[in-house]
């Protein structure tokens, strides 16, 4: 990250694109974030704009998404730039490949165009926004799935975050694939939860804090994952991490593995040291003894399903009650994909490109005059 001179001043925001009706500074108090940064650090949320404006980028142009982007590189512009462009392309360009052959079979995976597999690309790419609008209206995917496979949000920890619980070990992938339920469109689903998660779960959360909510508090149950057959959870596992560090970065908050055997443990001890010392911060491997006093301390008794050591029995089951303040009157607004796609766009333009180097320089000159 570029040294700058620290600015006390909120993030600027742009009318054009920033339409925000919820709280807009972090809780993060560290540079980089939302109402937190330096002088550099906002001329070059600024610069990445005006480069993806220039080249007539219709992706998101809002503050926070480029913020994010930014964060997720080091505030390295041009790698932001990549990352965003290469995400954006990913939304409008994403493909179910469901293969049949039995010598490709376990290569089924979320793939774009230019993959070519097989030199026979499917016919029709998916637009992840226009998805999102139509996918699973009547939760009758979700529910069928859930018989098999236990993934769900549910309230908000003591941050205001919203709390996503999962099975790993419980994943039946035998029974998935009876049902049809290939790699593919589970991951889809989950990329269609993650638009959820960002609009309207995310917002309502911040309305309900009173300060801005931009992350999770995973918890992922490892009972039952086996170290001698790993193959069908590892290959699901990396699909999905790479698909949410990819599109969706910044977005993790606390995340807790529980239930974790004595071999995971020593596997974990080799990955952590290859982590950003801020992202291992963020992640607790937890054995079956102690997670439920450790999700305690974060995470509500009332909000925390009994399942997982808490107090929370909703009626229907907490799996399937999509409970929390994105379902409450006095927090939740509707989402963007629930609206006219005609009242979002936006047209963007060309604008003239200002370095970082350069606006911490008229700081400078203004300063001086002053």
């Amino acid at each position: 990250m570029a040294a700058a001179t620290k600015s006390e001043s909120n993030v600027e925001l742009d009318p054009k694109y920033d339409h925000y009706d919820f709280p807009t500074t972090s809780i993060e108090s560290r540079e980089g974030y939302s109402g937190h940064l330096n002088a550099a650090q906002q001329a070059q949320v600024h610069q990445l704009r005006m480069m993806l404006e220039s080249e007539g980028f219709a992706g998101q142009l809002d503050t926070l998404t480029l913020l994010r982007f930014l964060r997720a590189r080091k505030f390295d512009v041009a790698a932001a730039k990549k990352m965003l462009v290469e995400s954006d392309q990913w939304r409008n360009k994403m493909t179910i490949l469901e293969v049949d052959d039995k010598a490709t079979r376990g290569q089924q995976r979320l793939l774009s165009l230019d993959d070519k597999p097989l030199e026979n690309p499917p016919e029709q790419p998916i637009k992840l926004e226009e998805m999102v609008r139509t996918w699973d209206k009547d939760g009758s995917f979700k529910r069928n799935l859930s018989k098999y496979y236990t993934q769900f949000y549910h309230k908000t920890d003591k941050d205001g975050r919203p709390c996503y619980f999962e099975k790993l070990g419980g994943i039946k992938f035998s029974e998935l694939k009876k049902e049809k339920f290939t790699n593919d469109k589970m991951v889809l689903n989950l990329a269609v939860e993650y638009e959820k998660m960002v609009d309207p779960r995310l917002p309502a959360c911040s309305r309900q804090a009173g300060h801005l909510v931009e992350t999770s508090c995973t918890v992922l149950d490892a009972d039952g994952v086996s170290i001698l057959n790993p193959g069908p959870i590892y290959s699901y596992v990396q699909q999905t991490s790479t698909m949410s560090n990819s599109n969706y970065p910044e977005r993790l908050g606390k995340m807790y593995i529980i239930n974790v055997s004595k071999w995971y443990w020593g596997i974990w001890k080799v990955v952590s040291a290859f982590l950003d010392p801020v992202t291992a911060s963020k992640i607790h491997v937890l054995s079956s003894s102690d997670y439920k006093a450790e999700l305690l301390k974060q995470i509500p008794a009332e909000n925390l399903p009994a399942a997982f050591g808490g107090k929370c029995n909703c009626e229907g089951g907490c799996e399937l009650s999509d409970a929390g303040p994105w379902q409450e009157d006095e927090w939740k607004r509707p989402a963007w994909w629930e609206k006219d796609p005609s009242e979002a766009t936006i047209e963007n333009k060309p604008a003239e490109i200002v370095t970082a180097d350069a606006a911490a320089a008229a700081e400078g000159e203004t300063k001086v005059a002053a």
